[in-house]
């Protein structure tokens, strides 16, 4: 009967994840270039007993034989696929179709540069002609360069990259790609890092120019996991409530003298 007390915790904490990681994918909706994120766990099978005073990984006991008590938390994964387009009519609106991100220089506050990628296209220029993102860090061309353009020419960039001003080649962006996603982690600010012994391939999608990513996330289906979560995470509730009720009986009335 304990034991099903904390198949029932388990599960409630299993949830609590899966509930979390919904909601944040919900917030970022409106993320230009956001790629929604999904949570796993593992199945009764693979979870083996537990040490019940050792809580450090999650406030879940950490295993220790082959007895079943509950789920265990898996690992978070992300959906790369393809985010619908929106036209914004802005030449510095840049949006990829098909795999690869864009190479960004982050300076982080202690003014240390390191390459980021994103697929978050929404750039402007600085009053001196230089492509930034929204953010200010710098969007690099394919020879590892700052873009500087003339911001009073006409300017155009077609669907491999490379940014014209008055007809005349300036720079290309740079697209790059990566043979294992896996390695790829979020680091803020729409950005992503990569493990740096993984190489920089380049990348083959193609830029839309007027037109940014929007984020991947469907909206409908997120509410519907979110119920559904609701709903797993009360019936675990009930669980524990009714285990309560059953061992509250065991331990007052069963066996006591009338």
């Amino acid at each position: 009967m304990v034991k099903g007390l904390y198949t029932a915790y388990t599960g409630m904490l299993n949830e609590q994840h899966r509930m979390d990681t919904i909601t944040n994918n919900m917030a970022n909706f409106d993320a230009t270039g956001f790629k929604k994120e999904g949570a796993t766990s593992q199945a009764f099978k693979d979870v083996l007993g537990v040490k019940i005073k050792d809580t450090s990984e999650w406030n879940i006991p950490k295993k220790m034989g082959i007895l079943n008590m509950g789920v265990k938390i898996g690992e978070n994964y992300t959906d790369w696929g393809q985010g619908a387009f929106r036209e914004t009519t802005n030449t510095f609106d840049l949006a990829l179709s098909g795999t690869g991100f864009f190479q960004i220089e982050y300076t982080d506050k202690q003014g240390n540069t390191s390459l980021k990628y994103t697929r978050d296209g929404s750039f402007t220029l600085t009053k001196e002609g230089t492509l930034v993102t929204k953010d200010g860090d710098y969007v690099l061309d394919v020879n590892g360069n700052h873009i500087t353009v003339d911001p009073f020419a006409t300017i155009a960039v077609d669907r491999t990259g490379v940014i014209t001003a008055n007809d005349e080649y300036v720079a290309q962006v740079r697209v790059a790609d990566f043979e294992d996603y896996n390695y790829l982690e979020k680091f803020g600010e729409n950005l992503y890092d990569i493990d740096p012994d993984q190489p920089v391939l380049a990348g083959t999608a193609q830029v839309y120019s007027g037109y940014l990513e929007q984020s991947n996330v469907e909206i409908v289906s997120e509410m519907v996991q979110m119920i559904a979560i609701s709903r797993q995470y009360e019936t675990n509730q009930k669980v524990i409530q009714t285990m309560d009720s059953s061992l509250d009986v065991a331990v007052n009335q069963l066996g006591k003298l009338q």
